[in-house]
């Protein structure tokens, strides 16, 4: 998990998607906006449809802070907001599906 500190807000992630450039994979489309801040914050946005449960979305949710966890250290200072998409479906107990959510962060971490 990442402090709150790296995490952006509601309305933080409101103003990166409107001003995004964006980048896709399958499953995931990353929308980022370069900060001032010296640091960089993620968020990550589950369409209710893709998934089942409050437990399987917060799965996910947690899964994708530790993977970004490591792109904290990133001179970039860039804020990053990842979509998955309405069609894909999220299922914590399906291994391909679970590689394939961390294959495309990876990805697209590696993109920008």
């Amino acid at each position: 998990m990442i402090s709150k500190e790296n995490r952006l807000s509601e309305r933080e992630v409101k103003k990166v998607l409107t001003r995004w450039k964006p980048f896709f994979s399958y499953g995931i489309v990353l929308n980022y906006l370069k900060n001032n801040l010296n640091k960089n914050r993620f968020a990550i946005v589950i369409w209710w449809k893709s998934i089942k449960t409050n437990v399987e979305r917060n799965y996910f949710r947690r899964t994708f802070y530790d993977l970004v966890s490591s792109s904290l250290d990133n001179q970039k200072w860039i804020d990053y907001v990842f979509v998955v998409k309405k069609q894909t479906k999220l299922d914590k107990k399906d291994e391909k599906i679970l590689n394939s959510f961390k294959q495309d962060i990876n990805f697209l971490l590696n993109k920008v």
